[in-house]
């Protein structure tokens, strides 16, 4: 196939997957996800990055089993400097620097954690994961059933997921749909501080393998600081969504950064169109919090699931799934709308990596369209 019919394919596909959705430039993503970031005011804020170092740092204090371990994460004080000062703090027993070699770290965790330790596995990205799957899905998921509820293995897969800035295609995708189609593993997807807080303090704590997915262009996004999240027995319990926003016209689910756009589009359909919409930020997703979307739908009739990821086998598809399968389903007054990436590895160019993940004005016309009342 020539270089044009390549092109012109890209094209195609972009344009009849996303065709509510306007390019955004990369200035405008990077506003879009400092938007929470807290105006001035009395209030002590925290950024995302600040967040998930000071909830390890807890757990390391708290409980003697727990170490962090992978590359970069001692001395260089993390490849994104989510463990900066940690090694200062707690020294090489606690915080481990490795090789560049995921399947052999991962590995040396997996039998620490066979071994009464409680690892924390901190990936550069989940997508350099693919190189230790098989610790992750073989060695930990499947060990507690395979051994008949003899062996368990409490450790921690974390690192960044989903879209980044300009990375290329092998750097910037989402695994949320991969790790939680495996029976085994917890997986849990959290977007502000509250979440990585709770979320990653009950991950360490868990007896069970957990895959702790964060979004690396969340890490510098500041939020306001609630004094509860600081407690250092605050935990988010795993399987439990939370409705963000409440309203009555229609159903947006959504996880990570996400949440964020979610919320946004919530404000500007109220403000522009008088349509109320709850936002139920997802939290974890394996468990799934079922109860919470069927009753969210029976309020609202209508759902728009919103995901970086791809469309087939997604999380969306999991949630229309369910809606199919419950009593929800005669509540529903229309379609479900799934807004998701579209099908093609990520663009590096930013000027049209936007156009290939959901963004708030395809949001907003995705509720309109579910809510007949599109343009």
């Amino acid at each position: 196939m020539s270089k044009t019919r390549i092109l012109s394919k890209l094209k195609y596909l972009m344009q009849r997957s996303l065709t509510k959705l306007r390019p955004a430039t990369f200035l405008q993503r990077m506003t879009v996800a400092r938007s929470f970031r807290t105006s001035a005011s009395a209030n002590a804020t925290m950024t995302v990055r600040e967040s998930i170092n000071s909830a390890m740092s807890d757990e390391i204090e708290r409980d003697p089993r727990v170490f962090l371990i992978g590359e970069e994460v001692a001395r260089y004080n993390g490849a994104y400097k989510v463990s900066k000062g940690m090694w200062d703090r707690y020294g090489d027993k606690r915080i481990v620097d490795t090789p560049i070699s995921e399947a052999g770290f991962t590995g040396i965790a997996v039998g620490a954690g066979l071994k009464g330790l409680r690892p924390i596995v901190e990936f550069m990205t989940f997508n350099f994961a693919l190189q230790a799957i098989d610790h992750v899905v073989n060695s930990t998921a499947k060990t507690l059933y395979m051994s008949a509820g003899d062996l368990t293995c409490p450790i921690v897969f974390r690192g960044i997921n989903g879209v980044s800035a300009s990375v290329g295609a092998q750097h910037t995708q989402c695994f949320a749909p991969w790790y939680s189609s495996v029976p085994g593993l917890k997986v849990v997807s959290p977007w502000n501080i509250e979440d990585c807080r709770g979320l990653i303090k009950a991950a360490i704590r868990d007896d069970d393998p957990v895959v702790v997915l964060e979004n690396e262009m969340m890490y510098g996004v500041e939020f306001e600081i609630d004094p509860k999240i600081m407690d250092k027995d605050f935990l988010i319990p795993i399987g439990k969504a939370k409705i963000e926003r409440a309203g009555t016209d229609c159903t947006i689910t959504a996880h990570a950064k996400m949440v964020g756009h979610s919320l946004q589009a919530a404000e500007i359909l109220q403000r522009d169109h008088g349509i109320s919409c709850e936002v139920i930020n997802l939290r974890t997703l394996r468990p799934l919090d079922r109860p919470t979307i069927i009753q969210s739908v029976k309020k609202t009739h209508r759902i728009v699931n919103v995901e970086e990821g791809w469309p087939q086998c997604g999380i969306g598809a999991e949630i229309a799934g369910l809606l199919m399968e419950s009593e929800a389903f005669d509540y529903l007054d229309a379609p479900m709308e799934r807004l998701a990436g579209v099908e093609v590895p990520m663009p590096y160019s930013w000027a049209i990596e936007g156009m290939a993940v959901p963004q708030i004005e395809n949001i907003v016309n995705g509720v309109l369209a579910t809510t007949y009342r599109s343009k």
